[in-house]
C-alpha cells in the first residue's frame, strides 16, 4: 500500500464515522438525493484536509498523485463506504478541463472553490432532442456588451439542486449546424433568468432535473476557448471522465454484487444453477471492467479517449443493467414489495439502471460510435443504412 493510500485510509478510519456513518454506502446512482446537506459537509471536511484534486498538480493545490495513487485512493474511498461524491462533477471533470484550457483567470476563480469542497458544478450538454446527439443542441448564446446572453433548455442534469454552477455548452454562431459554432461557457445558476426543476425518476429519487434559462448571463472571461471550440472542450472534459474515478464506480458496483451474493446464499436462490451462472457471470464482467480501465488510464487522464476506451460505456451500462435483473430474480417475490413504503437498495439499483444505457449516450449511439471512431466504419448514410443500428 503507497504511503498516499495508507495515509487516506487511516483518514477514512478516523473521520467517516459519527455523524457521517448514515451516509455509509449512500448517494449511489439511484439514490443520489439523500442527505444533501451532510454530503455537502462532507465535501467540505475532505477539502479541508486536503483530499479532493490530489490528482491535479502541485501548483493548483493538488498532490501531484501517480495514477497508482489516484487508483488506490479510489478504491480505498469506495471499499471505506465513502458516499456519492457531491463534488465529482467539478473535481474530476471540469477542473481538469481548466487546467488543460482555461485561462490563468478562471484557474484562480474557480479552481479553489472545487478544491476545498465549497463550490459544486453540474453539466449542461443534453437537451429535450438533443441527448445522445450533442451536436444538435439548440441552446443559444450571444455576446452582447462583454456578457454572453443564454436562452434555452438543457435536460437530465445530475445534481443541479445542489450545485453553484452550471457549465454550459451552446450555440453562439447563427446559422451553424453540428459541432461548428459552439462555446463552453462557466455560468452561475443563482441567478434571474434560471430555472430548475428536479426529475421525479421512478425509483423515487429526483437527482436529474430541467435546467431553464432565459436571458441567463455570464462574464465574456468565463469563456473557455473561443467561439467554435466548444466541442472540442467538451469532448476532452468527456474523456476525463473515464479516468481513474471509474474504478471507484466499479468498487461501488462489487459492493452491490456482494449484496446480492449474500442474499442468494441467505435464501436459497443460490442452489439454483441457473441463478449461479448469472452471478458467475457478473463477477467475470466486473474483472473485465476493472481490466478495461486499467489499461485506458493514461489516456484518460490526459483527455484522450483510446479504442478500447470505447467500449467502457456501453459494457458497463449494459452489464449494470442485467445486475439490477438479477437483482431481483434472486429477491423473487421479496422484490414486489415495498417496506415501509420506501425502496431498499436493491430495488433502487434495479429501477434506476434501467436508465444506465440511455444517458451518456444511449447504446445504439455507443455501437455508431465505436463502429465510426474506433473501427474507421463509415457513417450511416442519410438515407438510411444498416451501419451499427441497435
Amino acid at each position: 500500500m503507497s504511503d498516499l493510500r495508507n495515509k487516506f485510509s487511516k483518514w477514512m478510519e478516523n473521520n467517516f464515522c459519527g455523524e457521517y456513518e448514515c451516509l455509509r454506502g449512500r448517494a449511489t446512482p439511484g439514490d443520489e438525493d439523500a442527505f444533501p446537506g451532510l454530503r455537502l459537509k462532507w465535501e467540505r471536511e475532505m477539502g479541508a484536509a486536503g483530499w479532493i484534486g490530489i490528482g491535479w498538480p502541485t501548483e493548483f493545490g493538488g498532490k501531484g498523485a501517480t495514477l497508482d495513487e489516484i487508483v488506490g485512493f479510489n478504491e480505498e474511498y469506495a471499499s471505506h463506504g465513502g458516499p456519492g461524491r457531491a463534488g465529482h462533477i467539478g473535481e474530476t471533470l471540469l477542473a481538469p478541463t481548466i487546467i488543460a484550457f482555461g485561462t490563468d483567470q478562471q484557474k484562480a476563480r474557480y479552481l479553489p472553490g472545487i478544491k476545498a469542497g465549497k463550490e459544486f458544478w453540474c453539466q449542461g450538454y443534453s437537451e429535450p432532442n438533443a441527448g445522445s446527439d450533442l451536436s444538435n443542441i439548440k441552446t443559444k448564446a450571444s455576446l452582447e456588451n462583454n456578457q454572453w446572453v443564454i436562452n434555452g433548455q438543457k435536460i437530465w442534469t445530475s445534481l443541479a439542486m445542489d450545485s453553484d454552477y452550471i457549465f454550459v455548452v451552446a450555440r453562439a454562431a447563427e446559422g451553424s449546424k453540428g459541432r461548428q459554432g459552439l462555446v463552453f461557457l462557466l455560468v452561475k445558476l443563482d441567478q434571474p433568468g434560471i430555472e430548475i426543476r428536479p426529475i421525479k425518476q421512478m425509483s423515487g429519487t429526483a437527482e436529474f432535473n430541467e435546467v431553464f434559462f432565459d436571458g441567463a448571463v455570464c462574464s465574456n472571461e468565463d469563456i473557455i476557448g473561443g467561439v467554435g471550440d466548444g466541442w472540442k472542450i467538451a469532448m476532452a472534459l468527456l474523456g476525463f471522465e473515464r479516468g481513474a474515478s471509474t474504478l471507484g464506480q466499479q468498487m461501488t458496483f462489487a459492493d452491490e454484487f456482494r449484496q446480492i451474493v449474500d442474499l442468494a446464499k441467505a435464501n436459497g436462490s443460490a442452489k439454483n444453477p441457473l441463478i449461479r451462472q448469472r452471478i458467475a457471470k457478473s463477477y467475470a464482467g466486473l474483472k473485465i471492467m476493472r481490466f478495461t480501465a486499467l489499461r485506458t488510464l493514461e489516456a484518460a487522464e490526459k483527455g484522450d479517449t483510446t479504442k478500447e476506451g470505447y467500449i467502457s460505456k456501453i459494457f458497463w451500462s449494459s452489464w449494470h443493467r442485467e445486475l439490477g435483473e438479477l437483482a431481483m430474480d434472486v429477491m423473487g417475490k421479496e422484490a414486489e414489495i415495498l417496506k415501509n413504503g420506501e425502496y431498499n437498495k436493491l430495488q433502487k439499483l434495479f429501477l434506476f439502471s434501467r436508465s444506465d444505457t440511455i444517458y451518456g449516450g444511449t447504446n445504439q449511439i455507443q455501437r455508431n460510435i465505436i463502429a465510426e471512431r474506433a473501427l474507421g466504419m463509415p457513417k450511416e448514410p442519410r438515407g438510411g443504412g444498416t451501419v451499427m443500428k441497435g
